[in-house]
């Protein structure tokens, strides 16, 4: 069922493009009779590239019960559906509840040290290296059965959303954006006579559960989630599987994800 959308908050990027679009945008859904409050709001618009999709999904906490879209004034802008070009037509959609909506997964990740324990959300990815950025020696678990023990520059964890951002760039595969999985991917894993290391990725249902245990020598660990850095020493685990929570992202009708690959990736 379809939520009622009337009032709207708008997240622009900060250079001058998206705040030129953010003013276009604002006066045609004002034209439209929608309201634009900064709070109790059903519609969250992005106004830039992917970095400025994340920065609202995290700045509105995940939050379930409203829907996302973007308006992209980026370079990909894989996350941003709407073009500067299409608001008009986009707000007569709104206006018509001429859309559909899908619901997306996100990540939640636990890391346990000797004296905390932290948890967090992330809609792409994380990404897990030594905090000097020395070799990672770290074990990998699914469901507590051993998947291998990694030696490399690092690893990557990504959703299906996430599958097309860093983690393409590291050879991994593209996962359609609706399915529930985590992708583990390898960063430069060393393989000799000593070390011997997957060289593809591993995609991950739902319901299973990754750990990521370092060496007992290496438990200071960097930690990128959706693109920012956190550093953690004495690490015992990393926890990180599909979260229950899920995002409703507001897509127009003819949105076609295979459509979307082919246009950013192959045109």
């Amino acid at each position: 069922m379809k939520m009622k959308i009337n009032k709207i908050r708008l997240f622009p990027n900060d250079n001058k493009k998206s705040k030129g679009i953010e003013k276009v945008l604002k006066e045609e859904l004002e034209k439209n009779n929608f309201q634009i409050c900064e709070e109790d709001f059903e519609l969250g618009i992005a106004i830039g590239g992917d970095g400025s999709f994340l920065r609202m999904v995290k700045q509105c906490n995940f939050n379930s019960d409203i829907y996302y879209i973007g308006v992209n004034t980026g370079t990909l802008g894989f996350l941003q559906e709407i073009k500067p070009e299409e608001i008009k037509e986009f707000v007569e959609k709104l206006k018509n509840y001429d859309f559909k909506v899908e619901e997306i997964g996100i990540q939640e990740t636990k890391v346990e040290t000797d004296e905390t324990t932290s948890l967090f959300y992330s809609l792409n990815e994380i990404v897990i290296r030594e905090k000097d950025l020395n070799t990672t020696l770290i074990t990998i678990k699914v469901d507590d059965v051993k998947l291998e023990n990694f030696v490399g520059d690092g690893i990557l964890v990504s959703t299906s959303v996430g599958s097309t951002a860093y983690n393409l760039s590291y050879g991994g595969s593209i996962v359609y954006n609706t399915l529930h999985t985590l992708q583990i991917t390898p960063i430069a894993p060393l393989n000799s006579k000593v070390y011997r290391n997957l060289l593809n990725s591993v995609v991950i249902p739902e319901n299973k559960l990754i750990t990521l245990i370092p060496n007992q020598d290496e438990r200071n660990i960097l930690i990128t989630i959706d693109g920012e850095n956190n550093t953690y020493d004495n690490v015992t685990k990393i926890e990180t599987i599909v979260s229950k929570k899920r995002i409703n992202c507001l897509r127009l009708n003819d949105y076609n994800f295979i459509n979307i690959v082919n246009e950013k990736f192959l045109k």
